[in-house]
């Protein structure tokens, strides 16, 4: 569909903006969805954007954000607090993200081509090396990589959406600064892409499976270190 007539360039401000604030949420949920920032702290705004280098307003932006997703909430005169993340959060979320990746699993054990598995094993060896080598920025962009190209490749575009939103609250380089974590990924998904080329819908949705069982668990475990839910 075309734009409407009276789009203007002046429009692309706000749109720049709201990225911002994107950002600026995707940080604070990552802190508090590892632990890094602890039920109860209240978060400044003045503070938070000299951290990140950026203005207040998107700062405040994203607390608005972050208050809508129940991860946050407004005391009066005192500013953002940190809501209590609760072991049920934790498995509300990764069965959320397990059942639809499942979903797609199943579709891309029909759909997928052998040039996209061959590109989903390129990735991976691509993510090998960043593990070998501890890059934790490379980590987390290949991980995120792998799992786009195979979302993709079921054709579901509507559905792999929702799993990428899903997916915000899933602390991407907690996982990729451990290197444990990193090994188990790189084997997972090379099961994952030799059942792909079986053609086995079986082993494809269990290799998928694995992914957010081990996560939650680990996740579980970081959580329970950092003593959160003493």
């Amino acid at each position: 569909m075309n734009a409407p007539a009276s789009a203007h360039p002046r429009s692309r401000p706000p749109l720049r903006r709201a990225q911002l604030s994107d950002e600026v949420a995707g940080h604070l949920r990552a802190a508090i969805m590892s632990g890094a920032l602890a039920p109860g702290t209240f978060i400044r705004l003045d503070e938070t954007a000299a951290k990140l280098g950026v203005s207040i307003t998107p700062v405040r932006e994203a607390l608005l954000k972050l208050s809508g997703e129940g991860m946050v909430q407004l005391e009066p005169h005192r500013g953002h607090v940190v809501v209590p993340l609760t072991r049920q959060d934790i498995d509300d979320i990764f069965w959320l993200q397990a059942t639809i990746a499942k979903e797609l699993a199943a579709t891309a054990a029909q759909r997928i081509t052998d040039a996209e598995i061959d590109e989903l094993e390129r990735i991976n060896q691509s993510l090998a090396a960043a593990v070998a080598s501890a890059d934790v920025e490379a980590i987390a962009t290949t991980e995120f990589a792998f799992h786009r190209a195979f979302n993709r490749a079921t054709g579901r575009i509507k559905l792999a959406w929702f799993l990428l939103h899903a997916a915000r609250y899933m602390p991407l380089r907690v996982y990729a600064a451990d290197p444990s974590w990193g090994e188990a990924a790189v084997e997972n998904h090379r099961q994952l892409i030799a059942a792909l080329r079986r053609r086995d819908a079986a082993g494809v949705v269990e290799h998928t499976n694995w992914q957010f069982v081990d996560g939650a668990r680990r996740l579980t475990e970081k959580l329970d270190d950092s003593g959160i839910w003493d």
